[in-house]
């Protein structure tokens, strides 16, 4: 599975013009899921996010995670993380999990989520999306299992 993480200082996730997650201070993941991909991988990403410490602590070091940090996560299905880019100028998206797994593994982070962590919000998979975000930082990384 991969995960771009983004530290923000505020997120915001719109489908049809309502608003269906929101966060402050914390984090924004994008979600993506390969082929290959288990509920085993989908509980090591999750507990890589839960766990990165992308947080300034009281010296100002990236030492603090957002668990310590008390803060809002939102997580994004976003298939074409998986995408080839390594040739041409269109991304192939044989290398994305199917539909229906990808559904089931990104359900199965977010209910493992909301499970450790008591400020999730999440997008709507398969849904047309508008993400809006203020990246802190900015800070970024992208993480795989």
């Amino acid at each position: 599975m991969i995960a771009l993480l983004q530290r923000v200082v505020e997120s915001r996730v719109t489908v049809d013009a309502a608003i269906v997650a929101s966060g402050g201070h914390g984090l924004l993941v994008l979600v993506g899921v390969r082929p290959e991909d288990t509920t085993g991988n989908a509980d090591k990403l999750l507990d890589r996010i839960l766990k990165y410490r992308v947080f300034a602590d009281d010296h100002g070091k990236m030492n603090r995670n957002i668990v310590e940090i008390g803060g809002d996560l939102v997580l994004v299905p976003q298939f074409t993380l998986a995408a080839d880019t390594h040739s041409g100028l269109r991304p192939s998206f044989a290398s994305a999990a199917p539909p229906a797994l990808a559904h089931a593994l990104f359900e199965h982070l977010v209910t493992a989520a909301r499970a450790r962590h008591p400020r999730v919000g999440c997008g709507v998979f398969g849904a047309h999306m508008q993400v809006s975000l203020t990246n802190d930082g900015p800070v970024t990384f992208w993480l795989e299992t």
